[in-house]
């Protein structure tokens, strides 16, 4: 009989990894994949498990799947770390499956965080890959598209897994609260509120909610054999009081309104304040930063296109420097967004020209603006009275471009503020040039 120590005790381990599920019923959340009848579920009962690609946020199971899949299809699993693992360690684990090979068993090789492995590192997988001495299970938290080698891609599936929702995380709570790998032999009480506002702060990280609510279970107030988790401490447990957002999640909105709307109003300090609460309320600052990149076109547009330059700065620092370093940049965003001079001009003729596109009949191309790279083509008469504006003199052409039933609708309306001003200039010019073109004044007798 093996004899537990205070170091194996498995109540001394962190209640995520405790509650980790160890079948596919346990799993919660990625329905859309794992449902009944959806493919990767298919997969698993079938064993047919291919080499493939988990991507998705932090704490929606990545790990957990692939542990689950290695023991649903009976094969050796090897847990690799693209971050403590180099070469060597690769060509070591290479020949550890070839051996189980030659026994006749599957080796799946997991392999957390595969995004951070160099293109030597990646390629080492390749002939492994391909001739089946592994299947291959990469974790991944950025897009393969552009972390993983399109050789190593092209032999894996994708699969994208989604941040739970707040009901799926609150069922993770309860099963916590009820099961005796975690509390399930104690006397808890946790009002259901917050219980939800613990889901709610989690943001779809399953570990992030079992990690806030063991905090708040641990240092709870005991009265005998009763342990009570109250507001107050939860809210000092997460150090944050404002990271208790309501149920309904509607103050994630009202927040992200709430900064729109001070910087429109060219109020940094109003917006300063409200990005300071979203950062503290636990908010993903590429999701503020992807907002000041949708505000500097449609509020400030072509006033000052040096706006869209800086909100697209700022989202690449917060991807390379993460909290709470970046909280600084999105700062700067806020600031230069909020004072910098107003035009909606652009959002608004996107606005109208979608309204037509839907609306409207979808007429053909303008022959005279097609390209014609074959002979029928030509015959057909594409890209015929086709003006190349850089061979006049204007570097302009009254050449119609819009169809005909369009012909001189006007969708973008320069204002006059910032450096749009000169762009009105500029296209007023051009269209009183063109009118010019086409209605020449009558010759002097």
């Amino acid at each position: 009989m093996q004899q537990q120590t205070l170091f194996s005790a498995p109540e001394d381990r962190p209640l995520a990894s405790r509650m980790r599920p160890r079948t596919l019923d346990e799993f919660a959340g990625q329905s859309h994949l794992l449902g009944e009848g959806k493919i990767l579920r298919q997969l698993i009962d079938a064993d047919r498990v291919s080499s493939m690609i988990f991507w998705g946020p932090p704490g929606v199971g990545k790990t957990t799947l692939a542990r689950i899949i290695a023991n649903r299809t009976k094969a050796s699993f090897i847990d690799f770390s693209a971050v403590t693992s180099g070469i060597k360690e690769i060509k070591n684990v290479m020949e550890q499956a070839e051996q189980n090979r030659m026994f006749g068993e599957k080796t799946i090789l997991f392999v957390d965080e595969i995004h951070r492995f160099n293109k030597a590192q990646q390629d080492a997988f390749l002939p492994y890959v391909e001739k089946g001495s592994i299947i291959l299970i990469g974790a991944t938290t950025e897009n393969p598209s552009f972390e993983i080698n399109s050789a190593l891609l092209s032999r894996c599936k994708v699969f994208v897994l989604y941040a739970l929702s707040s009901d799926e995380l609150l069922a993770l709570l309860h099963a916590a609260l009820d099961d005796p790998r975690g509390f399930g032999g104690q006397h808890i009480v946790i009002e259901e509120e917050l219980l939800e506002m613990i889901a709610n702060f989690a943001n779809g990280d399953a570990r992030s909610a079992l990690g806030t609510l063991e905090m708040a279970v641990l240092n709870g107030r005991r009265d005998g054999g009763t342990t009570t988790v109250e507001r107050a401490l939860l809210a000092q447990c997460v150090s944050r009081k404002s990271l208790l957002y309501d149920k309904n999640g509607e103050e994630h909105y009202n927040l992200i309104s709430a900064l729109h709307k001070s910087m429109r109003n060219t109020d940094p300090d109003a917006a300063v304040y409200w990005l300071a609460r979203m950062l503290e309320g636990g908010e993903d600052p590429l999701y503020i930063a992807r907002r000041l990149i949708r505000f500097a076109s449609e509020d400030i547009g072509m006033a000052d296109s040096r706006a869209l330059q800086v909100a697209v700065a700022a989202y690449q620092a917060c991807h390379y420097l993460g909290m709470p370093e970046c909280d600084v940049h999105l700062t700067h965003a806020v600031v230069y967004l909020s004072l910098a001079p107003r035009s909606n001009a652009v959002y608004q003729a996107i606005l109208s020209a979608k309204k037509d596109a839907r609306e409207r009949m979808a007429e053909p191309v303008p022959l005279q603006i097609r390209n014609a790279p074959t002979r029928l083509m030509q015959e057909l008469s594409y890209g015929k009275d086709y003006q190349y504006a850089h061979d006049t003199e204007e570097l302009l052409t009254d050449m119609e471009c819009l169809p005909d039933s369009l012909a001189g609708r006007r969708y973008y309306l320069p204002g006059e503020q910032g450096s749009e001003a000169r762009a009105k200039q500029r296209l007023e010019a051009v269209l009183a040039w063109r009118k010019a073109q086409k209605n020449p004044a009558a010759p002097e007798k």
